[in-house]
């Protein structure tokens, strides 16, 4: 029998995962489940990001690469950033990874030791606080507030971040909620990590699904450049979940340690997807904007859908692609709701304590479906929820 390290217990999961699982089950059983607790775009990979690839594989790009990524994709993420963010930005500032989640666990071990404090946003993506623990660090989650569109409890906020805080971690757009960090807030945000020097990982990894302005970055603001960390990647934008391509832009000292990381685990990130991925940004945008404006019709049909249940209230996301209702009014937690709402009318959701202790009373739906079967989603949920309320 072998024995676990201890760190190992500090590490969390996903709950979409644990629940497509328990979808799976029941389809396996001939049960009809409309899937709404995955958060990927159901769209294919656009056509000529594919060729990319396939000719990459035939022009052999089938071998090891430098570990912070091939000098072009660098060089075209650097440019990419620097146009949208409106910063100068420097190919040796970029480093490509398997997906984007490894510059969220490198940064996080390159920057936390035992003890040390990180503020993270609540309901948030739960890998925040997983990574936090493991790295002995100690998670400090600030309420998203439904009245200000789910934006941070700035005073608390205020009141938490101080010379123990070693980093910041935003996500704007922000999963689980859909929300938009205003100007307003990312500059008193900004504010406090610059008087005390506090880094801040920002996961702009939804910036492409946005249904009004373009999000702002931190980044962006006076000063800031030198204090973030900024996370991108190409899964959810070109709908490329399955290629595991990433990126993040830094500081060279902490690009050089997140380099080392990524010798020590991965080696280099599969240097066929990174001419995938350079594709992707230098080619053709129609696919990828044809599928946000799919996304924005999904987000008014489902929030509408929501509101017109009794019981249930939600506000609109200005972002991603996740409705976040609040189903207080049912008195009921929000495991419980999303429990019945699968084995009673097969529709798979996620109860907001996935994202953490201030989800409760929420459900996360992702609109990543049909408009057909989310339509039918939410005539089920009209009959369910009348039968539990």
């Amino acid at each position: 029998m072998f024995t676990l390290a201890e760190r190992i217990g500090r590490l969390g999961t996903e709950s979409a995962f644990d629940v497509l699982g328990k979808a799976r089950a029941l389809e396996r059983q001939g049960r009809d489940i409309i899937h709404l607790e995955i958060g990927e775009p159901d769209f294919a990979t656009p056509p000529h990001i594919v060729a990319a690839a396939k000719k990459a594989l035939d022009d052999g790009y089938t071998h090891y690469g430098p570990t912070p990524g091939l000098p072009e994709l660098r060089e075209a993420i650097a440019r990419h950033v620097s146009e949208t963010r409106g910063i100068p930005v420097q190919p040796d500032q970029v480093v490509v990874t398997p997906g984007a989640k490894p510059i969220m666990f490198f940064s996080i071990l390159a920057l936390v030791n035992p003890g040390d404090e990180v503020i993270l946003p609540d309901p948030g993506f739960p890998i925040y606080a997983s990574v936090v623990r493991f790295a002995g660090g100690v998670p400090v989650p600030i309420p998203l507030m439904e009245q200000r569109d789910f934006g941070f409890d700035l005073d608390k906020f205020e009141r938490r971040a101080g010379p123990q805080t070693k980093l910041i971690i935003l996500n704007s757009p922000q999963n689980p909620t859909g929300g938009v960090l205003s100007p307003t807030d990312l500059r008193r945000i900004a504010a406090v990590a610059q008087r005390h020097r506090i880094p801040i990982l920002s996961d702009e990894v939804y910036r492409r699904f946005s249904y009004g302005e373009s999000p702002h970055s931190i980044a962006s603001l006076p000063g800031m450049a030198d204090l973030t960390i900024l996370l991108d990647g190409f899964s959810k934008a070109y709908a490329m979940t399955g290629w595991r391509l990433g990126y993040g832009v830094m500081p060279v000292p902490l690009a050089e340690a997140v380099s080392r990381l990524m010798v020590n685990s991965n080696s280099c990130t599969a240097s066929f997807t990174q001419i995938a991925g350079l594709a992707a940004l230098e080619g053709d945008q129609r696919d990828s904007l044809a599928m946000v404006e799919a996304f924005r019709r999904r987000r008014d049909l489902v929030v509408a859908g929501l509101n017109a249940i009794p019981g249930v209230s939600c506000r609109t996301p200005a972002g991603a692609f996740y409705a976040f209702p609040n189903v207080t009014a049912f008195g009921r937690p929000a495991q419980v709701i999303a429990d019945h709402l699968l084995q009673d009318a097969g529709v798979a959701v996620l109860a907001g304590t996935g994202f953490g202790q201030y989800g409760e009373g929420y459900l996360r739906l992702s609109y990543a479906a049909s408009e057909a079967r989310l339509s039918q989603a939410l005539d089920r949920m009209v009959a369910c929820l009348a039968r539990l309320g």
